[in-house]
């Protein structure tokens, strides 16, 4: 169940912002927005589970069981796939509180390379990143993403705001799709199609 508070807006830079997204995670705005894509048949898009390996469990009695112990099994790959007007889509969702850029840390390189590859075989396949301070969400395509991995030059460990904001695509914050990116996949990846 979603309790939606009172909405209010409040503006902030050059943009409108819904005061019912400030405080919410990052992960349930795109929960939230998914959850909508869902009920309104717009796309179906999934927060993949963590494969995990269960080694210890507190079982105290059955219906309490509690997990004590557990590893992650292999290094998983993106957090959201499914598909959106006949075409796969995958992204990995991460949000930083730095207002000038995006630590490369942040995202791994077997990530990266999951992008590249369902990239060939025809997925959209992107990031977004959340600026919280700014509260700004950026879409930037996969391909940016790996050029920017293989540069020879790695001396940079971040993906600069003004290079988010030259590549990417800003995602307009709503009330009840709070990351509406498929609007942005509409406009860049299926502008030829619509």
């Amino acid at each position: 169940m979603i309790n939606y508070p009172i909405k209010k807006t409040a503006k902030s830079a050059n943009k409108t912002v819904s005061a019912a997204n400030r405080g919410m995670n990052f992960e349930a705005m795109i929960n939230q927005t998914n959850e909508f894509y869902l009920n309104n048949d717009i796309a179906i898009i999934y927060k993949k589970p963590i494969p995990i390996q269960i080694v210890g469990v507190d079982y105290k009695r059955r219906s309490a069981a509690k997990i004590t112990e557990a590893y992650y099994k292999l290094p998983s790959t993106t957090d959201y796939n499914g598909i959106y007007k006949g075409r796969y889509i995958d992204f990995e969702a991460k949000e930083t509180k730095s207002t000038t850029s995006f630590p490369i840390k942040n995202i791994h390189i077997h990530q990266v390379e999951h992008l590249r590859r369902v990239k060939e075989h025809g997925a959209i396949s992107f990031i977004i990143v959340y600026f919280s301070k700014l509260e700004r969400i950026y879409l930037l395509d996969s391909d940016y993403v790996t050029e920017y991995f293989l540069r020879a030059d790695q001396a940079r460990k971040s993906i600069t705001l003004e290079e988010f904001e030259e590549h990417g695509y800003l995602i307009k914050e709503g009330y009840t799709k709070p990351v509406d990116y498929l609007s942005v996949v509409d406009e860049y990846y299926l502008k030829e199609k619509s």
